[in-house]
Formats: C-alpha cells, sequence, structure tokens
C-alpha cells in the first residue's frame, strides 16, 4: 500500500486499485414506479442532472437487511486519470448525458456503517473523455474544454449510516475498456482501498445503443468479459446493482467494505495480463515507466 499511497500523492497518476464488495446478496428490492413522463428513447431521462426532478424521493436501496457477512474484498490495478477534485454531490458541472444517482454505503469487517469515510469518486464524460489540466495525454489529448473543467470528479464524506451520494451523469467508453467509475477511501485521511466499478451489459447496450450523446460514437469495442483489467472470476464482484427511477434517471448502488487496519492485506483481483506487465516492470497505471517513445495502449488502465 505504500507504493500506492505514494501513487497517489503525485498528480495525474493515481489510479484505482481494485476493490469491491462481497456481502451476502440484497434481497431484490420491491418493483419501483415506472416512468410515465415524456423523455428520450426507452424512458430514459435526458439533459443531464437538471432532468432528475424526483431525486428527492428516490428510494434506499440500503434499507434492506444486508446479511451477516462482510467480506474484504480485493484490489486493482491502478489507473493515470485520477486528477484535482472537488467536495460536491454534483460532480456533472452541468454536463449533459442521462443522469444518474450513485449512492455508495461503507461498511466495516462487522458489517457496521463506517461514517468519515472520504469517497472520491471519477469518471469519463458521455464522449468517453477524461476532464481536467493535469492529465497525461492518454486521459483528454487535444480536449482543450476537458482540460479546462473538471467535471465528474468529486469527493464527499460517509454520514453516520456510512452512506454518500453523488450525482452524475451515464459514463460514455473508449477503446479497450469497458464502461467503469473509478473510486479511492479514506479512512482518517489513511488510503483504504481504490477500485473500480462496472454496469451490466445490458443496461450499457440500451444506453450506449439508444441515447443522445452515447449513440453517434459507433458500437464500443469492450464488453465486460473482455475487459482486461479484472480477473475474469471477480468480475462479478464490481457491478453496480441499478434501478430506473420514475422521473428516467439511473439510480446505482454498492456497498463496500474497509479494512478495520491499514496491516491487513487485500487480496488481488487483477488479471494475469495486468500482474504479467506489472511483473515486468511496467506500471500500466503510470506511462512514465513504458519504454521511451512507447504509450500504453488507449485505455489500459484508465
Amino acid at each position: 500500500m505504500s507504493t500506492m499511497t505514494k501513487r497517489m500523492t503525485r498528480r495525474g497518476l493515481l489510479g484505482a486499485m481494485g476493490m469491491a464488495m462481497v456481502v451476502a446478496p440484497l434481497p431484490r428490492l420491491l418493483a419501483w414506479a415506472k416512468p410515465s413522463l415524456k423523455r428520450g428513447s426507452g424512458g430514459w431521462a435526458t439533459g443531464g442532472t437538471a432532468a432528475m426532478t424526483g431525486a428527492g424521493s428516490y428510494p434506499n436501496p440500503f434499507s434492506l437487511p444486508r446479511g451477516e457477512v462482510c467480506a474484504l474484498t480485493c484490489e486493482q490495478v491502478v489507473g493515470p486519470c485520477y486528477g484535482s477534485t472537488r467536495v460536491r454531490k454534483d460532480i456533472s458541472e452541468g454536463q449533459a448525458g442521462l443522469p444518474v444517482r450513485l449512492a455508495f454505503q461503507v461498511l466495516d469487517e462487522a458489517c457496521q456503517p463506517v461514517p468519515g469515510v472520504s469517497v472520491d469518486i471519477w469518471h469519463a464524460g458521455p464522449k468517453g473523455t477524461y476532464s481536467g489540466e493535469d492529465q497525461h495525454a492518454i486521459c483528454n489529448a487535444e480536449d482543450k474544454q476537458a482540460r479546462a473543467a473538471h467535471w465528474f470528479r468529486g469527493v464527499q464524506t460517509t454520514n453516520e449510516e456510512g452512506r454518500v451520494d453523488f450525482n452524475t451523469c451515464f459514463p460514455g467508453w473508449y477503446p479497450t475498456r469497458a464502461v467503469h467509475i473509478h473510486f479511492t477511501l479514506k479512512v482518517a485521511g489513511t488510503e483504504s482501498v481504490t477500485s473500480q466499478l462496472y454496469f451490466e451489459d445490458s443496461l450499457n447496450d440500451d444506453i450506449l445503443g439508444t441515447q443522445a450523446l452515447y449513440n453517434t460514437r459507433g458500437a464500443r469495442d469492450t464488453r465486460n468479459a473482455d475487459d482486461k483489467v479484472t480477473a475474469p472470476d471477480r468480475k462479478k464482484d464490481f457491478l453496480l446493482q441499478t434501478r430506473k427511477m420514475p422521473d428516467g434517471a439511473l439510480l446505482a448502488w454498492k456497498t463496500f467494505i474497509v479494512r478495520s487496519s491499514t496491516g491487513t492485506p487485500l487480496c488481488n483481483a487483477n488479471s494475469e495480463y495486468i500482474r504479467a506487465m506489472l511483473q515486468s516492470g511496467v506500471d500500466p497505471a503510470n506511462p512514465n515507466t513504458f519504454p521511451a517513445g512507447v504509450l500504453p495502449p488507449a485505455g489500459h488502465g484508465r
């Protein structure tokens, strides 16, 4: 973890070590009201977070029994597109896209909520580009608008229930990676885990194939099963649970388990492909480790 902590202090080179939750599955939530408002194709809302007209009445996805097993989960490889962030709930900066409420709950190994945890998230915009002037060229090369912005980046602190919410837009895809969201958790100012989350392929197909800003970019080249970052047998652990809301927004949620001590070792969910790169001295999260004149393949670790 010491090496990872050092990376987090290097501008533009923080990434996401993989960790997700392994707990007893939540029971299926009761069917929520179907959208009835006029929206884009498939009943989805458009126009960014301003279209979340029913946000105040979204259900609490963590209100049902969560089971008795809260097993610590695994780290993944880092990515280079972390950048300066801001404390805020709405991380969209007014960007258009399909609106998403991200709800996260942080528990300890005894399944108890952990307040005061810093939850920092970042992801690509609908066009598959990251924001920020402190980014490596593979994150937003030659995109002046993206480099001048800080959209789709934000940090919040968990409340007494161990919960934080973010309002954002559905991420876009870029070559060699499945659609994903990065996050890092800090407990008492010390990094506990950094990770990436994914959406079900069927949901990706629906949104990317039918919705404005997403359906004009052509078909994505990487589905969840083809993504080379996460070990194949661990991918299901990193999937977000989701539900369409009556106003056409998407509610997506996940519970994370943090270590009681940073001395507790994490398991590793890196794919064999990523492990081989790391063992060879090439860090897919840090382009500076690649041989002179060679950049990492587009999207690796981002």
